[in-house]
C-alpha cells in the first residue's frame, strides 16, 4: 500500500511541476561588461509605395519658400500679410503606385527606394541644377508623415506605434509596448516584413546580443509586424478548450485523474 500511495504522490508532483516550471525571461545571456557588439552602418528607412511624407524648402527668400512650400495659410496682420505655415495643413506627398511624388514647380519626381537623406539632396540639386533657386543657402528638410510599426502577443502594450525615425531598433520597438510578459518567448520573436512584394519572416533572439545585432530585422522598417510567441508555460496553460490551471475544468481533470488513480490502488489492494 506505501508503494501505491508513493506513486500517487510522484504523479501528482510530476503533474504540477510540469504546470509551473520557470521561463526563460532574460536578455542578453552573451555579454558581460567587456563586451563590443558592432552595429551595422545600414537601416535608414527607404521610402516605398503608399508612403506619406513631408518635404519642406527653407531659402533666405520668402518667395521661393512660398512657392515650394504648399500650403501656405496668409493671415492678416493690420495692412502686411504674414504668411504662416500651419502644421496640420502641411502638404503630405503620397508616394504613388510608380514610386514617385508630385512635387511644386519639379513635376513628378522618384522617391522610391530612396532614404530621407537622399531624396534632400536630391530635390536640392534639381532645383539649382534647373535654375529654380537663387545661389543662397538652402536647406530641403524630409520627414515622415504616416510610417507605422505594429507589435502584437505577449507584451504588456500590444498595438500600432509611430515610426518616426531612422535606425529605430527592435528593442526601441519593445521598450515601446512596455516590455515582454513573463510568457513571452525570448528565443523566438517574430518579426514580419514586406519585402519586393513579399512576405519576409525573421525570427529573433533576445537571450544573444551577437545574433540580434546581426539580424536584418535589428532595424526597424516600415509596415513592419513584431509578434511575440508565448512561452511553453503559457501555451500548456492555454489550451484549445480553455483549459487552463486556473480553470474549472483543469481541477475536475485533476480530480477525475487522482480518483483513478485512488480506484486502481484499491483495486490492487482488493486483488492482494
Amino acid at each position: 500500500m506505501r508503494v501505491n500511495l508513493n506513486l500517487l504522490y510522484v504523479l501528482v508532483s510530476v503533474l504540477f511541476i510540469s504546470s509551473c516550471s520557470t521561463p526563460k525571461i532574460s536578455y542578453f545571456q552573451d555579454v558581460d561588461a567587456a563586451t563590443q557588439l558592432a552595429l551595422a552602418t545600414s537601416g535608414d528607412i527607404k521610402f516605398k509605395t503608399g508612403d506619406k511624407i513631408t518635404v519642406v524648402v527653407n531659402t533666405k527668400d520668402q518667395e521661393y519658400n512660398n512657392l515650394y512650400n504648399l500650403p501656405y495659410v496668409p493671415t492678416r496682420i493690420g495692412q502686411t500679410i504674414n504668411y504662416t505655415q500651419q502644421s496640420q495643413g502641411l502638404s503630405c506627398y503620397t508616394v504613388d503606385s510608380e514610386g514617385f511624388i508630385e512635387f511644386p514647380i519639379l513635376g513628378k519626381v522618384k522617391v522610391e527606394g530612396m532614404t530621407r537623406e537622399q531624396l534632400s539632396n536630391e530635390i536640392k540639386r534639381m532645383l539649382l541644377d534647373k535654375r529654380l533657386l537663387q545661389d543662397d543657402p538652402l536647406v530641403v528638410t524630409v520627414e515622415f508623415a504616416n510610417l507605422t510599426f505594429s507589435v502584437l502577443g505577449e507584451v504588456n502594450g500590444p498595438g500600432r506605434y509611430s515610426l518616426d525615425k531612422d535606425k529605430m531598433t527592435i528593442l526601441e520597438a519593445i521598450s515601446m509596448a512596455r516590455d515582454l510578459t513573463v510568457m513571452g518567448e525570448r528565443e523566438g520573436v517574430i518579426v514580419l516584413r514586406n519585402e519586393g512584394g513579399k512576405q519576409v519572416t525573421y525570427v529573433l533572439d533576445l537571450t544573444s546580443a551577437q545574433d540580434l545585432v546581426n539580424s536584418p530585422a535589428f532595424y526597424l522598417q516600415q509596415g513592419d509586424i513584431i509578434y511575440v510567441q508565448p512561452n511553453k508555460v503559457r501555451q500548456r496553460q492555454s489550451t484549445v478548450n480553455g483549459n487552463n490551471i486556473r480553470s474549472t475544468s483543469f481541477w475536475i481533470s485533476i480530480a477525475s485523474l487522482l480518483t483513478s488513480v485512488a480506484l486502481l490502488i484499491v483495486n490492487s489492494v482488493d486483488l492482494k
